[in-house]
Parts: structure tokens; C-alpha cells; sequence
């Protein structure tokens, strides 16, 4: 589905200007009456798990951070970050990586057709801060570190195949990883407040060991043409981010997703959402909290992103008041759903079934607001196709 005009017109002021085959109309934008006033409804009151959902929706708790997952004998990991579904079958797959250093890493859980747990394992070990990621076409899930001179790590859902380190993709402080199989690149996320996009281009496709990395270099502005070029010394002996003049800064990298020729990432410290139109090589603003005109931001720090079957973009709040907010292509952004008592935490990790009619994500620090007290939950209901 076409999204590239997105919240452009709905949020940015100004005068009218083409820019990459789209159009800046100019108009405010204002927060909605009511939180959840989008697609789905308002928001309900909080259900027995502390979620408040539009009408027609349920939750429930898949695992809990030193607990064992279902009936199965697997310990779910602390801190669940960034996360990604797959198929198995007539089931499925969710993974779920831990942000804590060291000791850090990724599980998996497995459901059957009917949504009851089947399995829970590990599928990487061993590493550091384990934030975000990011789901291969070839149904891997790349672990990112989060830590100076970080590595991206691949995994596999099934845990049947050792994760192997892939050095060609940059030693960085990593967030996240979306995968574009028109142009063959993987685009990654840098999560410090002078940060970069990049893209890195495996010498084959999907063999990600050799390849070349890239780093956006553009204007000052928040909108226009870019171009790439090459990382001297992806090792980060020299960091990534200093080895390229020109090379665009962004306030603190965060979520990452890609579909149809666009690239929606997140920089949590200015609160934005960016769009990189993959074929024309522009880059603009698709949501900007600073430039609401009325009401209050119904999204703030933003972090993890994932869409759906729609072109719905769901974006979740590190901290603001814990929601997931919906943006819609008809330039509605509004709560989708809301944890409450849970304020020293952050929400991360959504993903949709293949089948697009469950929602995964977690919070990380749940109601303790420790590492220790992750809680992973699933939401169904009527999501738009």
C-alpha cells in the first residue's frame, strides 16, 4: 500500500512544496479529542493485565522475566527488547532479545495454530545489550548490541543453527535492522545522540558475512534528496559515524521497519518519525512532536515501530504514557493501546503473527521497574487487513 505521504501534510506547517513526487500541503496538524479516537475506537478501561484496548480486544501474558515460559522449562530472559514473528508451520514463532549487558542475547517462543504454547528456547547467547534487531527475508532475526563497537549477530528462530557474528555490517552502538529485498541492502539504526543511518550490501544476497557498508549523507535539512557512501573501516577502530564528512546526524536511532519502498525510522531524541523513500532517494519527517499545533503529543519517545497488513504503522513508547500509537495512511496518529502502572518501563518488541491478527510486544521493566520484572504479552482482535 502507498504511504509515502504519510503524516507530511498532517504535521509539518509551511508553505506547499513538491519535493521527491509527493506533496507538502501545508495544513496543522492537532491532536485528537480523545486518546484512541483512530480506527479502532477509544480506549477501554484497563483490563485485568493493566492494558487498556479499544472494543473487541483481549490480552494476555505470554511470559514473565525468571519465569518459566508456560509449561515448558525455559526461563524467560530479562529486559525483552526488539522482537519479530515467523511461520512454522501452521503455527508460529515469536523472538524476543534481552537488553542487559552482560549476558544479554535472544529467546524464542513457539505457538501452535491455535495460539497455545508449544516451545521455548535460546537461540543466542553470550553477548551484550541486545536491543533491538530486525527479521531477514530468509527468516533469520539479527541481533543488534546495543554497546560502543556493538555487533549484529544472526540467529535462527528454530535455535537449530548456531548464531553467527557478522562483522562486515559495522561495529556500532546498534538499534535496529530492516531488510530491503528490492535494492538487496539492510538498513541499521545507531542509538547515540550524533548517530547515523546506514545500509549495508552483502556481496550476495542473503549471505550476509561480506558486503559493504554505507552511511546516509545528506543535507542539514529534515527533508530532501540523499546519497550513500562508503564506510572506510566498518571495524569502528575510527567510529562509523566520524569516518564519512557529511554524513547525517540523528538524535539517538531507534525502532526500524521497511515495506513497499519506504524505511520508517525513529529518533527518540527528538521524538520523530522519519521516512526514507527507498526509490527516490529522499528522505523526510512522518511524524514530529515539536511541531504539533494544538492539544498534546499523542506520541512521545518513540522507539520500536512495526506495521501491519493495512499500512497501519504501530509505534511504541520508551516511557510517555506506555502506548502503542497507531498512524494510519489516512494521517491518523493515535493510542492504539495503553499500559497503566507501569511508568518506569518502556514497551518494545511488537511484531504481528503472520496472520496479522495478534500483536506481541513487551514491557520491558513491567511493573517493577527492573530488569527482572519483563512481561511479554499478546494482543487479539480485529485488526484491519
Amino acid at each position: 500500500m502507498e504511504r509515502r505521504s504519510l503524516l507530511r501534510a498532517a504535521v509539518l506547517g509551511g508553505t506547499s512544496a513538491a519535493l521527491g513526487g509527493t506533496l507538502w500541503r501545508g495544513a496543522a496538524y492537532a491532536a485528537p479529542a480523545q486518546p484512541g479516537t483512530g480506527p479502532y475506537g477509544p480506549l477501554g478501561a484497563p483490563d485485568a493485565n493493566g492494558i487498556r484496548l479499544p472494543s473487541g480486544f483481549t490480552s494476555r501474558v505470554i511470559a514473565r522475566s525468571g519465569q518459566r515460559v508456560g509449561t515448558t522449562s525455559y526461563t524467560w530472559h530479562n529486559a525483552p527488547d526488539g522482537g519479530a514473528c515467523y511461520a512454522d508451520g501452521t503455527g508460529w514463532i515469536y523472538v524476543s532479545n534481552s537488553e542487559i549487558n552482560p549476558s544479554g542475547g535472544a529467546g524464542a517462543v513457539r505457538f501452535s495454530s491455535t495460539g497455545a504454547i508449544t516451545g521455548a528456547y535460546r537461540i543466542l547467547s553470550g553477548t551484550r545489550q541486545n536491543c533491538a534487531g530486525g527479521k531477514t527475508p530468509w527468516n533469520t532475526w539479527l541481533s543488534c548490541e546495543e554497546v560502543d563497537r556493538g555487533y549484529v549477530y544472526e540467529t535462527d528462530p528454530w535455535g537449530a543453527k548456531a548464531a553467527v557474528r557478522r562483522d562486515a555490517m559495522g561495529r556500532f552502538k546498534h538499534e535496529a535492522a530492516a531488510a530491503d529485498p528490492v535494492r538487496r541492502v539492510v538498513y541499521l539504526t545507531e542509538d547515540v545522540t550524533d548517530g547515523c543511518f546506514y545500509r549495508f550490501r552483502p556481496t550476495t544476497w542473503g549471505d550476509l558475512s561480506s558486503g559493504t557498508l554505507e552511511v546516509l549523507v545528506a543535507g542539514s535539512g529534515t527533508n530532501g534528496p540523499v546519497t550513500w557512501a562508503r564506510v572506510p573501516d566498518p571495524s569502528g577502530a575510527t567510529a562509523t559515524r566520524s569516518q564519512v564528512s557529511g554524513a547525517k546526524r540523528f538524535n539517538g536511532g531507534e525502532g526500524c521497519y521497511y515495506a513497499n519502498d519506504t524505511c520508517w525510522f525513529t529518533t527518540k531524541g527528538d521524538n520523530r518519525v522519519w521516512q526514507y523513500n527507498a526509490a527516490a532517494q529522499t528522505i523526510e519527517l512522518a511524524y514530529d512532536d515539536s511541531l504539533v499545533t494544538s492539544g498534546t503529543a499523542p506520541l512521545t519517545g518513540v522507539d520500536n515501530v512495526t506495521g501491519s497488513a493495512s499500512g497501519d504503522l504501530f509505534v511504541a513508547e520508551d516511557g510517555g504514557t506506555m502506548d502503542i500509537c497507531v498512524i494510519t495512511p489516512a494521517d491518523v496518529v493515535t493510542p492504539f493501546l495503553r499500559i497503566d502502572g507501569q511508568s518506569g518501563s518502556e514497551i518494545t518488541g511488537p511484531a504481528f503473527s503472520p496472520d496479522g491478527t495478534r500483536l506481541y510486544f513487551s514491557s520491558q521493566r513491567g511493573t517493577s521497574g527492573s530488569s527482572s520484572g519483563g512481561i511479554t504479552y499478546e494482543v487479539t482482535g480485529p485488526f484491519r487487513s
